[in-house]
């Protein structure tokens, strides 16, 4: 059997920001189970200027009680591949974790989006499949588990968000405020002298 997880979003940003939070958001003070994040590969299509990227997570892991016995070391590395098209305003990013498949494997699609009623905000579409190969009567029993805690992260991941977007926009009031004559004289200063 497989648990099927699907949630509509919205952040009031514009997509360009929210895509752009979305590279930022590790670390923040909702993701403290996030352990790494490298970029394997990247490229951009020259004549699209579609963004492709690949980056491998490390994330700490958490079992139930009855689960320790199923897995020794909790942390598992994710996969993620991310299509940025600018043309389109539409980001789709797909992960799935490369360890403890058998036990169990999740795989997630978000897909971000201008939102359709309001051309300012980006909605994000996340669905999930979570599936354990294991038997014994614990299929289910993991899955259950599976699913609860990818929608406990999933509100997480969006609270992360959230925190990445309010510190540019603040960082950007700041650049807003910040005077453009900074560091340049001041028109009262004389002329340097010549020697």
């Amino acid at each position: 059997m497989v648990k099927f997880y699907q949630h509509t979003s919205s952040f009031e940003h514009a997509w360009d920001n929210v895509t752009y939070a979305f590279w930022l958001r590790y670390p923040n003070p909702f993701a403290s189970h996030v352990l790494g994040c490298d970029v394997l590969d990247r490229s951009v299509d020259p004549a699209t200027g579609v963004l492709r990227t690949t980056r491998l997570i490390l994330k700490k892991g958490v079992l139930p009680r009855w689960g320790r016995n199923l897995i020794k070391n909790v942390d598992t590395y994710i996969i993620e591949e991310s299509v940025v098209d600018p043309r389109t305003h539409t980001m789709v990013t797909r992960t799935k974790n490369l360890n403890h498949v058998r036990v169990m494997q999740v795989e997630e699609t978000q897909t971000f989006t201008v939102h359709p009623e309001n051309s300012k905000w980006t909605q994000v579409k996340t669905e999930a499949r979570i599936i354990s190969e294991l038997r014994w009567g614990l299929t289910g029993r993991v899955e259950s588990f599976g699913i609860n805690k990818f929608m406990d992260n999933s509100a997480k991941a969006r609270k992360g968000m959230a925190h990445i977007l309010e510190r540019l926009r603040q960082n950007a009031a700041m650049a807003a405020a910040t005077p453009a004559t900074a560091g340049a004289p001041s028109s009262g200063s004389s002329s340097p002298s010549k020697e």
